[in-house]
């Protein structure tokens, strides 16, 4: 690894027209540069270290060869993008990466002209890359659009959507598929490399115009048979027939760690116009130049802080088990008792938890990769033919399955059992994988059934109402991070469905909440009563069917009733406001308020800092409570 204290190109280099007038000699170093700095800078911040590590090269080699920002350089996703900003101007803020107020963990608009669409969910940069080269077009410039996407987002549908528009429309496009999953062989030395210096060549590409120029002067039958023989030759070679019926010149594949192989490719893609897009193959290693990277088995592709020397990452000692993990052992233990249930997942079984079902039930357990809506209808099939599907899926990445959900779950009336991890805000990831609408946009549909925990006890039941709960679909939605350290049941026990709870008895103010703000609301009781203010706290459990009655007897016994939750405007508490109205609450008096996450996007910070600003906390539940009352905060309430 190249020392830093000695080596000064990454200094010369604050953006990327400084990077394009170093000599080639010098790019082998500075890669080695850059992948120190994201080392260290990860060591610090934590975040997505084995994507980044793995397009060192690719990221120096294309800044050299292409003319950003003039040219739109794209990153699918844009967590491999920490190398990027270190070249493109902001590498004196890097270690303020996924902090408060400081860098994205993903690529964003508003934070450089380098970054020329954001990102956060995967699978997009080939449609943005459509558009941006078609918008170029028209507008009659003559910039570079290059998208690099890695091969699990291939797996997506919205990739082959934009795939096959792109090569109808003939623009000139290049992608950069990543490929990272060694699911296709590596490139094996000088003749792999030769072969794709071959085909992107334009002496090559004239020599097949020459050709395609004299076919046409024979019958069409003949013509149609020698382009295609032509073609499925090349591609048999290459591997990329499947691209090349898309419309795309495929070229590859080739050593993406390699920058002799990468410089000369990427120039002739440059500088040479196949008449229509291109897709360029790179095959790289994930966690690239750093051992303890190499050797783990996730390629420490999200990781906390750690020891750069050792890679040991610094976890904070739980007091209670994760959410995630109580959902992942409940659904093992109840999938002992019941062998129909299963569980699927779009390629993140350890993210959801379903990797511990998993290691029980192999056989019951479908990761369909990066494919949320297949996810979804897939699981619909399960559900229509008697089984028992657990859909586990973050609550950002289940908006990408919004007309699933609906049309082929909720409309048919299938109990597909949708585990929706990461509800409520996330901290670092941020603005893109914040989990606030799923309750908004679950709770209109007909048929759904939603659940939030308020602990992990609380999950382990709704674990078990889900299993039970056959008369169509069902959420249970659960936040990231550990529990609460309450004392857990042996087995989960079906709760009534549409029945909360009151946790806490008063008399003058109620705070129904539902998921984990139930303990904040408590805090706030504490810090009421001592200024002689009687709090009554209940737990929803359910946001729908709504505990109609609950709701009716906190009004009917309390001067003001306060909903609070982890989620957007338009979800539980307009639902309550809804039948408080119908009930004609309003009409006589009652003090009736919702407290929901700020319509804004929150940028990334730490959960606690982010509920805090969203006045979700214990101050701004306190603070809530006074001014409804019309009472002025005492000063210690936000203490």
């Amino acid at each position: 690894m190249t020392d830093l204290t000695k080596q000064s190109l990454l200094d010369k280099v604050k953006i990327p027209a400084d990077l394009r007038r170093l000599p080639e000699s010098d790019l082998r170093a500075l890669a080695d540069e850059v992948r120190r700095a994201t080392i260290d800078t990860v060591a610090v911040t934590g975040g997505h270290l084995g994507s980044s590590l793995g397009v060192v090269e690719l990221t120096v080699a294309l800044h050299y060869v292409f003319n950003t920002p003039d040219d739109r350089l794209i990153w699918d996703v844009g967590h491999q993008a920490y190398p990027h900003k270190i070249l493109t101007g902001r590498r004196d803020r890097i270690k303020t990466l996924r902090q408060g107020g400081g860098l994205s963990g993903f690529t964003k608009r508003a934070e450089s002209e380098y970054d020329p669409f954001g990102a956060g969910h995967s699978s997009t940069s080939i449609s943005v890359g459509v558009g941006m080269a078609v918008a170029r077009d028209l507008l009659k410039r003559d910039n570079h659009v290059v998208a690099v996407i890695g091969d699990g987002s291939m797996s997506a549908g919205m990739a082959f959507e934009a795939m096959n528009n792109a090569g109808a429309m003939q623009s000139r496009l290049t992608v950069i598929l990543n490929d990272n999953d060694m699911s296709i062989a590596p490139p094996t030395g000088a003749m792999s490399s030769y072969l794709a210096r071959l085909s992107s060549d334009k002496n090559f590409l004239k020599l097949r115009d020459v050709g395609k120029q004299i076919s046409a002067h024979l019958p069409k039958s003949v013509d149609r048979a020698l382009t295609r023989a032509v073609e499925h030759a090349r591609t048999y070679v290459t591997g990329g027939t499947l691209f090349e019926e898309l419309g795309f010149y495929y070229i590859g594949p080739i050593d993406g760690h390699n920058l002799d192989h990468l410089l000369p490719v990427l120039k002739n893609v440059r500088d040479t116009d196949p008449g229509g897009p291109v897709l360029l193959h790179v095959v790289t290693q994930k966690g690239k130049g750093y051992p303890p990277a190499e050797a783990a088995k996730d390629k420490y592709h999200g990781v906390n802080k750690f020891d750069v020397v050792t890679g040991a990452q610094f976890k904070p000692k739980a007091n209670a088990p994760s959410f995630t993990k109580v959902f992942g052992q409940s659904l093992a233990k109840e999938g002992e008792k019941d062998p129909k249930i299963v569980a699927v997942t779009a390629a993140m079984p350890s993210g959801t938890g379903v990797d511990l079902f998993e290691h029980v039930f192999p056989d019951r357990t479908f990761d369909v990769g990066i494919a949320e809506q297949h996810a979804v209808t897939f699981a619909a099939g399960l559900a229509a033919e008697g089984l028992k599907p657990f859909c586990a899926i973050y609550s950002t990445f289940l908006q990408r399955a919004y007309d699933q959900v609906m049309h082929d779950v909720s409309l048919q009336k299938l109990p597909v059992r949708f585990a929706i991890d990461r509800a409520g805000l996330v901290g670092a990831d941020g603005a893109t994988h914040a989990g606030a609408f799923d309750v908004a946009f679950l709770g209109c549909l007909p048929n759904m059934v939603i659940m939030a925990a308020a602990d992990e006890a609380e999950l382990v039941h709704m674990v078990a109402t889900a299993v039970a709960h056959d008369d169509g679909p069902i959420a249970l939605r659960y936040p990231r991070g550990d529990g609460f350290g309450v004392e857990m049941p042996q087995e989960g026990v079906p709760l009534e469905i549409g029945k909360g709870r009151i946790v806490r008895k008063g008399d003058k103010v109620a705070i129904l909440t539902l998921g984990p703000r139930l303990y904040e609301a408590l805090n706030a009781a504490d810090q009421l009563a001592a200024q002689g203010i009687s709090v009554t706290v209940a737990d929803a459990r359910f946001a729908k069917p709504l505990d109609v009655e609950l709701v009716r007897q906190l009004a009917s016994s309390h001067e003001a009733l306060i909903t609070v939750e982890e989620g957007s405007i338009g979800g539980f508490g307009s639902y309550v406001l809804q039948q408080l109205a119908e009930d004609g609450f309003l009409d006589r008096g009652l003090k009736a308020r919702a407290m929901v996450l700020p319509d804004v996007y929150l940028d990334h910070d730490s959960p606690e800092k982010l509920y805090a600003k969203a006045g979700l906390d214990t101050a701004g539940i306190v603070a809530k409570v006074l001014s409804v009352l019309g009472k002025a905060p005492a000063v210690a309430a936000r203490a």
